[in-house]
């Protein structure tokens, strides 16, 4: 076997540690919701085997459509330069010129929305999983029902723990553990459809289509609970820069879809010949002395079910950071090999906060199931008209090709958005809510800063006249070399401006250090900077960072040495303008304000997320309004 060899495997496994946990586990409770949650069908021996076959159908054509031919056959073809994400497919949109400015603004609104009701829907996945294997154990045994909930929280607490450890640790434990879960899933699902081969009729269509068009309302409500089999689909895309698309697209084709179909349809096999086992479908497979293992091994799985959510929210930040969309908050690489890996304690702590509030609130999987599914789908009907723009202007699709597909997926995740719109006030309002918040927050500081940069920009002089200024031997010049960090690159940094006014100095070399980032995931060394001599001793520095990376001196010091200018920053004194912000006005631009402020006030220090010396760093305060 070849090293290369070795490595596709070893990453095909990581990511079916990392990439498949969520929709992998599906199983414990989909058809369970079908057949015996609050819009489930009831089942008898007269109809048991027409209902069983219809709904398999839908659940097998959905996971045909949705996930492999929309995700893994189209949306992996999308990567920004090998990483995905919502927010990444809404870069790569919006990086042709062509692009107007209120389409911009339209493909940008749906990109952040998108964004914020991944963090909903990563919020709820751990609790539904988590509670859903733990509710095994009063299968096994009813003197286990009041241990369900506090293991459940145990478990939450112990995952979140271990997040620091990072992706690429994670997915090298996790991923032989669910290596074993689907082959469980499978050989649990075949030892069913022996019993019972007439299930395999649900590999067809027409008995999906014939459910739905004699059960009217019924099947339409069903569809709600046949939607959580594809709940997770959207981690396929948002960690395609963790394992790229050839491992994820191996690990579905010869792993887990054969091992979910087969576990979906005996779980139908048992139904039709014990209609009774619909209370928990999962767990009533397996033979009584294997129960006990199975919830083991499940609660194992659904740990690993909610790790492609949380190391996609870690990615997520990163990029909405670089991006603009959120302050600076402190980001480790767990990884040196793997720039995309990194932990974010504070996204950490209160994802895991949140997960502990509402197991309390719900308490059981069949509640948080009736929360599932509202932000999944709006999130999908999102990636679909982002990907009609890729599939249009990136792809050079004729209009045709491009309609029929993606109205081919939009009116199915519009069918299955409208099921689940039934279940608002079962709980569907809290991934929405969250989603509108985490909206609400980062267009806020989006529009915030620029409104603060706008206002910088009137209170600061022309770059030129203060050259003409120093010129005249106006200031008095030092030694060294100072450092002066601006938002604007053609502007006049206030930090320099203010140093002046009060101290009557400037220093004999100046470089004026612009961070800027790119609308791609990562920029090459080569390409980092671009260093332009001024006159008097001044230099102007751009450095340009993709969204996927975290903007670092020791990079731009690198990069300097590569240009041939390691003598640039070399002891040099680094100065900060640092805003206090205050909120005028009233009413929501006085509330906007106050959250931008509050904000502001709680983003990490410059010096700390840039990486600059602490030593030699000097931050100038100012109050300014917005």
């Amino acid at each position: 076997m070849t090293a290369e060899t070795r490595k596709a495997g070893a990453l095909t496994l990581g990511a079916l540690g990392v990439v498949y946990g969520d929709i992998g586990t599906s199983p414990l409770y989909a058809l369970k919701q079908c057949f015996h949650g609050s819009h489930g069908i009831h089942l008898s021996p007269d109809n048991v085997q027409d209902y069983v076959v219809g709904v398999l159908s839908l659940v097998v054509w959905s996971l045909v459509v949705i996930v492999c031919v929309k995700y893994v056959l189209l949306v992996l073809r999308a990567d920004n330069h090998g990483e995905g994400g919502i927010l990444a497919l809404m870069a790569l949109a919006l990086r042709e010129r062509s692009v107007g400015v209120r389409a911009r603004a339209v493909l940008t609104g749906l990109g952040v929305f998108g964004a914020a009701l991944l963090y909903g829907d990563g919020i709820i996945t751990p609790c539904v999983t988590v509670l859903g294997a733990m509710e095994g154990l009063t299968i096994a045994n009813d003197a286990f029902a009041d241990w369900v909930l506090p293991l459940s929280l145990g478990v939450l607490v112990v995952m979140f723990a271990v997040q620091r450890t990072g992706t690429g640790r994670v997915g090298a434990v996790f991923g032989p553990v669910m290596l074993v879960w689907f082959a469980t899933l499978a050989v649990l699902g075949l030892r069913a459809i022996a019993a019972a081969p007439a299930v395999l009729t649900a590999l067809l269509p027409t008995p999906g289509l014939w459910f739905l068009v004699t059960h009217g309302y019924t099947g339409f409500l069903v569809l709600g609970a046949v939607f959580l089999v594809v709940t997770g689909a959207e981690a396929l895309y948002a960690d395609l820069g963790h394992f790229g698309a050839g491992p994820i697209r191996r690990a579905w084709t010869f792993v887990v879809l054969p091992a979910l179909l087969l576990n979906y349809l005996g779980q139908g096999a048992l139904l039709m010949v014990h209609p009774e086992a619909a209370a928990n479908p999962f767990y009533l497979l397996a033979p009584s002395w294997a129960q006990l293992p199975l919830v083991v091994l499940a609660t194992a799985a659904s740990v690993i079910a909610s790790q492609a959510l949380i190391s996609g929210a870690f990615s997520l930040t990163m990029q909405a950071i670089q991006l603009g969309y959120l302050p600076r908050l402190e980001i480790r690489h767990t990884s040196s090999d793997a720039r995309g890996q990194v932990y974010l304690p504070l996204v950490n702590r209160v994802l895991l906060v949140c997960c502990v509030c509402l197991v309390l609130a719900f308490q059981t999987s069949d509640r948080l199931a009736s929360a599932y599914g509202i932000a999944v789908t709006s999130t999908m009907l999102i990636t679909t008209m982002l990907l009609f723009v890729a599939a249009r202007r990136i792809w050079r699709w004729p209009t045709w090709l491009a309609v029929t597909v993606c109205l081919v997926f939009g009116c199915s995740e519009l069918v299955f958005f409208a099921a689940n719109a039934v279940k608002m006030l079962q709980g569907g309002w809290f991934p929405l809510l969250v989603a509108i918040a985490i909206y609400a927050i980062m267009t806020t500081w989006k529009a915030g800063r620029r409104l603060l940069g706008a206002r910088l920009a009137r209170s600061t002089a022309p770059l030129d006249a203060l050259m003409q200024a120093l010129s005249r031997g106006e200031a008095h010049r030092v030694q060294g070399t100072a450092v002066f960090m601006t938002a604007n690159p053609d502007g006049t940094p206030i930090a320099l401006l203010h140093n002046l006014r009060h101290n009557k100095v400037v220093h004999e070399r100046i470089v004026l250090l612009t961070f800027v980032a790119a609308e791609e995931p990562h920029v090459q060394p080569a390409q980092r900077l671009r260093i332009e001599p001024l006159q008097l001793g001044f230099t102007r520095v751009v450095a340009s960072f993709g969204f996927m990376e975290t903007p670092h001196l020791g990079e731009v010091e690198r990069a300097c040495a590569l240009h041939g200018r390691s003598d640039l920053l070399a002891n040099a004194t680094y100065f900060l303008s640092r805003e206090t912000v205050m909120a005028k006005g009233s009413g929501v631009q006085r509330l906007r304000g106050n959250l931008f402020a509050f904000l502001s006030r709680n983003a990490q220090s410059p010096t700390a997320f840039f990486g600059l010396p602490v030593e030699r760093v000097v931050e100038v305060g100012l109050q300014i309004e917005v």
